[in-house]
């Protein structure tokens, strides 16, 4: 038998909240799930693509983990991805036909969407914020806190990231071309602030100085890297959001950075490296 392609699952009996899948498209990718009778899948809002007609949606506050729950639990799950850069609500979509139905979910930024199934790797997921975009429903999304202050100041990711729990598929959106490492015991790795996706809970994450003063005022790197010390799983990116909207916010300013263009001659150096 074939080895499976990461970009797509079929569902595997005996797994409670396998869904099948297919990632399509390669800068901008969107996600394909085939949903069985019963099943349901929960997404960002504003995330859906197209869906068949036979599939119901419907808005819920939070992420739909605690449909039965009272209105504070409901109220706290959506608190809780308020402050993480997450909308008050997500739409969940059921699928109570006979057959099947495809509903698909489209990353809102140039990049990949990683799938992964919390069950295989310990249960619990901690993310940069605004990486969730779909799961399968029953997926619990919530806060993780930075236990340094040094961290959650010049980290990248500020005091709180995002947390995913639970035991089925979750699929979440990373910028540029995705790295995935798992580091040893001890094993240490230097990452830009900015590149870092996702870890595991195990994963230490603290900072470290780029180094001399020369280094740190000219090196165009900050002033510290993410220090990430196994053992776990991490997940690193090539074009962070953030860095790839300053990009364009200050070309759109005229102070786009041309990577030494024009940098001596000014004016003159802009338009004969063709900027102007």
């Amino acid at each position: 038998m074939p080895p499976m392609s990461p970009w797509s699952h079929t569902r595997r009996e005996g797994y409670a909240d396998d869904i099948d899948f297919e990632i399509k498209g390669q800068e901008l990718q969107f996600v394909e799930i085939e949903l069985d009778p019963g099943e349901s899948a929960v997404a960002e809002a504003g995330a859906m693509v197209w869906k068949d007609a036979a599939i119901t949606m419907q808005t819920v506050f939070g992420d739909g983990s605690n449909a039965g729950g009272g209105f504070m639990d409901k109220l706290l799950g959506a608190g809780k991805r308020l402050v993480t850069g997450e909308g008050l609500f997500t739409t969940v979509f059921t699928y109570q036909g006979s057959g099947k139905a495809r509903v698909s979910f489209a990353s809102p930024v140039p990049g990949a969407i990683v799938p992964l199934r919390l069950a295989d790797i310990g249960g619990t997921l901690i993310c940069q914020k605004d990486a969730f975009l779909a799961a399968a429903k029953g997926v619990q999304m919530g806060i993780a806190f930075q236990r340094r202050v040094m961290t959650g100041l010049f980290g990248g990711e500020g005091f709180i990231m995002q947390r995913l729990d639970g035991d089925g598929w979750v699929f979440v959106q990373m910028g540029g071309a995705i790295v995935e490492r798992e580091l040893a015991p001890g094993e240490e790795l230097h990452v830009d602030t900015g590149c870092l996706a996702a870890l595991t809970p195990s994963v230490d994450f603290d900072l470290v100085s780029v180094g001399g003063v020369r280094s740190m005022l000219f090196g165009g790197e900050g002033v510290f890297f993410a220090r990430l010390r196994g053992p776990g799983k991490v997940w690193i990116q090539s074009l962070p959001f953030a860095r790839l909207a300053g990009r364009m916010m200050a070309a759109a300013n005229g102070g786009g950075h041309n990577r030494g263009e024009g940098s001596v001659l000014g004016g003159l150096g802009d338009f004969i490296g063709g900027n102007r």
